[in-house]
């Protein structure tokens, strides 16, 4: 681990004189000022959040949560699972920490962050890379840090259920379909393609009822349709739940209303992506 960029000497603030909202995070009582993300790194940290966010064994996860990991230490790792939905700040550490590097990275701050959260109790830190190749750090306590690039799964046994890609932390396509994934199984499936088959199977009891070959297959197509488009429709409300934006009765009625399995598809990026409710019903 680099040496620390904080003074080691305790510092002369504590966290009760950090409001929620402000910049700042504390290192054993010393003010770190936390600057604006870049796009690269909003965007990305939004997908990071919903992938282990939606995963079925996380409750909560959430983005920039501030850690009370001591009286004189607060820290906001970017993504973080184990966050309560409650007033303040959260008191113990992350099991699982995310942190996006990008450009300006002050890397002894981040040394000295992911240091704060191992002496807290935190047990996995990744750190994405977005600048070069990107790929994916891995610190654990008393363990050589490890790089894992496209292609290669992530695991944090007893925190996530599900292995998951490293490209699915900055790539929306990838992390779309984790997500997709991590929605169905809270549903009870285990992939898409048992939605699929419940709509085959729905299909062939409307043909049997109706007697004809016509009827059958006709049955078959549309339970097909049908089973396809309400498991979107559920992913997709899980997934505004799960980014905090409000379903109103409006976007409600619009939801339920549509049966264009491609445009449940892309309402679905843009609530995986979106910064904020109204962009995820933009265009038609």
């Amino acid at each position: 681990m680099a040496q620390r960029a904080v003074d080691p000497t305790p510092g002369p603030f504590f966290t009760h004189q950090i409001r929620p909202g402000q910049h700042y995070e504390l290192s054993h009582g010393h003010a770190i000022r936390c600057a604006p993300s870049g796009g690269d790194g909003a965007g990305a940290t939004a997908l990071g959040a919903m992938v282990v966010g939606t995963d079925p064994a996380v409750e909560r996860a959430g983005v920039d949560a501030g850690f009370e990991l001591a009286p004189n230490t607060l820290r906001a790792p970017d993504v973080s699972v184990g966050v309560p939905d409650s007033r303040g700040w959260v008191h113990g550490a992350p099991p699982l920490a995310i942190e996006y590097a990008g450009s300006g990275q002050d890397e002894s701050e981040l040394a000295d962050k992911i240091q704060d959260l191992f002496e807290a109790g935190t047990r996995h830190v990744w750190v994405v890379r977005l600048l070069g190749a990107r790929r994916v750090e891995i610190h654990e306590p008393g363990q050589p840090m490890r790089t894992l690039g496209p292609g290669n799964l992530l695991h944090a046994p007893g925190i996530l259920q599900n292995p998951l890609p490293v490209e699915a932390l900055y790539d929306a396509d990838a992390a779309l379909e984790v997500t997709l994934r991590n929605l169905l199984q809270r549903r009870g499936y285990q992939e898409l393609d048992e939605v699929r088959e419940e709509g085959r199977a729905e299909g062939r009891a409307e043909g049997r009822e109706e007697g004809r070959a016509e009827g059958r297959e006709e049955g078959r197509e549309e339970g097909r349709e049908e089973g396809r488009e309400e498991a979107l429709r559920d992913a997709l409300r899980d997934a505004i739940r799960a980014r905090g934006f409000e379903l109103t009765v409006e976007a409600m009625a619009r939801l339920n209303a549509c049966q264009d399995a491609a445009m449940l598809k892309s309402w679905l990026l843009r609530a995986v992506t979106a910064g904020s409710a109204e962009e995820i019903w933009s265009g038609r």
